[in-house]
């Protein structure tokens, strides 16, 4: 049998070591590509593409201190701060997400995890944008076993809850909440049964074992994340990470490939930090297994990649959304 054979007709696994996958980040860069292009064909068609738009709905004062958030209140960054949107304004944007192509429409607000009256009227957000007939997403913070059960009562399809890094380095970049805590909340979301959307970001100052060890708690998970985002870190002035040198591109591209090696029926999304990549590079994370974008031109509060970007782009590679 082949190498590809066998690829392809391998077992998810949940049991993968941290050695391992330090070799995997090793390999030459074209075996590696190789290699996650292969996985990623045997269980996608590598032409779709799947497309999300993300709001947020309520803008900054956080009292987490993550130290790449502009929306962090323990920085002054500058961030024009908002209340919590109102259901209509959020049903309105979500209409107009659908009718610009995306097939899953997220949420996100800036709270230690959500709370009171407030999160009543995030359960009437999910109804809305559910009713129009779009997958939902949210990213509320820490859940609770009953907050993860209502939300899934009220129509929500996934919620997203990152890991960020490695355990150790964790600690390096949030004092707040625990990871511990992260892990926590992703278990009460695959117990009340909603999808899993969970990832990291590349950038923090980690390295490529820090890396590893992300990647492997995301693996080693009972289930994979349905989807995984990798975000490459936006620098935003006032925050302590404003300063942080840019990671090289193919370390970038490499942490997207052992993704997809890692968890070969997962979405792999390029998530933040598009709008300061090439079209080459973004090229070549859809070939390493990236298979899932957020369009539109605000993530949250940091610019994204435009429309008329994504088209033109997509129309070259020959890529068509799911």
């Amino acid at each position: 049998m082949t190498v590809a054979a066998k690829i392809e007709t391998a077992d998810v696994r949940h049991d993968w070591r941290e050695d391992e996958v330090e070799a995997l980040f090793a390999q030459p860069f074209m075996d590696l590509l190789h290699r996650a292009h292969t996985v990623h064909r045997a269980n996608f068609d590598p032409n779709r593409i799947q497309i999300s738009r993300l709001l947020s709905i309520k803008t900054g004062s956080c009292p987490e201190d993550c130290k790449y958030c502009p929306q962090s209140a323990h920085y002054a960054t500058g961030l024009d701060k908002e209340k919590l949107l109102q259901v209509e304004q959020v049903v309105e944007a979500a209409a107009k997400a659908k009718a610009d192509g995306a097939s899953r429409f997220c949420m996100g607000a800036a709270w230690r995890g959500p709370n009171g009256e407030d999160f009543e009227v995030a359960l009437a957000m999910v109804e809305g944008v559910k009713a129009l007939g779009l997958e939902t997403c949210a990213s509320f913070g820490l859940l609770s076993r009953d907050q993860a059960q209502r939300l899934k009562h009220a129509g929500l399809d996934y919620y997203n809850h990152n890991v960020d890094t490695s355990p150790e380095h964790y600690e390096e970049i949030i004092s707040t909440r625990t990871y511990q805590d992260r892990l926590d909340t992703l278990e009460h979301v695959r117990e009340a049964g909603l999808h899993v959307c969970s990832g990291g970001i590349v950038g923090l100052g980690e390295g490529n074992a820090d890396r590893a060890k992300m990647l492997v708690t995301l693996a080693t998970m009972p289930k994979h994340p349905d989807s995984v985002p990798i975000n490459l870190l936006i620098p935003v002035p006032g925050t302590p990470l404003a300063d942080q040198p840019r990671p090289d591109p193919f370390d970038f591209i490499r942490t997207i490939a052992v993704a997809r090696i890692l968890m070969p029926r997962s979405f792999v999304r390029l998530s933040a930090g598009r709008q300061g990549m090439s079209d080459e590079m973004q090229a070549l994370c859809f070939f390493a297994g990236a298979n899932s974008v957020f369009c539109g031109e605000k993530l949250l509060t940091a610019p994204n990649s435009s429309p008329e970007s994504d088209a033109s782009l997509f129309g070259r590679l020959g890529l068509g959304p799911l």
